[in-house]
Order: C-alpha cells, then sequence, then structure tokens
C-alpha cells in the first residue's frame, strides 16, 4: 500500500521542503516600504518578506514601524526574522540599499515602467513600495534605478499595498528559480 502523494506535508517535511528552496536561492532580496501606515498591511509585509527570504526592509517617510501592536497580529513576530530600520528620509534609504550592494525597483505606474515580468529581477534586488493612497513619491520615482508594474486585466486599477509587495516579492524569486531543475516536496514524484 502506498501514501497518499495529496496528502498535507508534516511540519518536518515542511522544513525538509523549505531548506530545499533556500539552498538554490542565491539571489538578496530587500524592501524599501515608505510611507504605508496601516498597520496590518506593515504586518502582512513583513510576513511576507520573512517566507521569501528578504534580509532588510528599510521604513521610509511615515511608515508605521511592525513594533505597532495592530501590526503585530498579522506579522505574527516575523519582524524578528527581517532585519528593519526605523523610517528615514526615503533618499536616505535608497542610498542605504544601494551602499549594500541592492538595484533598486520601484513597482509603481510610470510612463517608463515596464511589466513586472519583463523586468530584470535577478541578482541583488531592492523593491520599492509606496503608500496605501499615493503610491511612491516623485522623490523616490527619481532615486529609483527602474520602475515596474503589475498587469491587471480586471475592472480594478489597484491592489492592495501588501498584496502587491508579495505579487512582487514572488515575481523575484520565481525569476530567480525559473533555471531550477524541479525540486519535488518530500514524499512526492
Amino acid at each position: 500500500m502506498t501514501t497518499n502523494p495529496r496528502r498535507q506535508l508534516r511540519p518536518t517535511d515542511v522544513k525538509r521542503l523549505n531548506r530545499t528552496w533556500r539552498r538554490s536561492t542565491e539571489g538578496r532580496l530587500a524592501l524599501i516600504v515608505e510611507s504605508v501606515t496601516g498597520p496590518f498591511n506593515i504586518g502582512s509585509i513583513f510576513r511576507t518578506a520573512a517566507a521569501f527570504g528578504v534580509e532588510h526592509i528599510w521604513l521610509a517617510g511615515n511608515a508605521t514601524p511592525p513594533t505597532n501592536p495592530k501590526a503585530q497580529k498579522t506579522a505574527l513576530g516575523t519582524d524578528r526574522l527581517v532585519a528593519w530600520e526605523e523610517p528615514v528620509p526615503v533618499v536616505e534609504a535608497v542610498r542605504a540599499a544601494r551602499a549594500e550592494g541592492f538595484r533598486v525597483v520601484a513597482v509603481e505606474l510610470t510612463g517608463d515602467a515596464v511589466p513586472l515580468h519583463e523586468a530584470g529581477l535577478t541578482g541583488d534586488v531592492c523593491l520599492v513600495v509606496g503608500s496605501e493612497d499615493h503610491g511612491c513619491s516623485p522623490a523616490l520615482l527619481e532615486a529609483a534605478d527602474a520602475v515596474c508594474y503589475i498587469p491587471q486585466v480586471g475592472r480594478v486599477g489597484s491592489f492592495n499595498v501588501a498584496v502587491a509587495t508579495a505579487i512582487a516579492v514572488a515575481e523575484v524569486r520565481r525569476q530567480e528559480w525559473a533555471g531550477l531543475k524541479p525540486v519535488h516536496a518530500p514524499g512526492g514524484e
């Protein structure tokens, strides 16, 4: 009798699978979060960052820190797993990311933005997302190395900032992993 390959993985199997993906991941990934004030958005961004191996988050403008009690409800302690800085002016955050060797790519709709899936997001990348209401500031867009956007085909013109961050971070990893040989779940073929 064989085991059901569609069974949910046990915690040990999940750890083994995540370790396999971690070993296949070399690109460094960081975020600049500019003036995102919603604590649940901040918490969600930190949780996504921890799941995808973001190594550093620079908060900029009037961004809410993850120590906010409401942010903690969503982050579930993941702010301990990702290095982060208290909010600074956005140009200072961009300078700090560059000093750490990151190419800075804003996620925003601009005249020169390329679709996310066409943006070269391999290597050491620092994605930038802007506030819930106004997106990335003009100063940030001027300081960024490149700009990309998330194509949308529905009747809604934008994503929630935490969702947009998750989509963009996942795309960075997808581009990196696209050339790997398939990684299967433990016990599955």
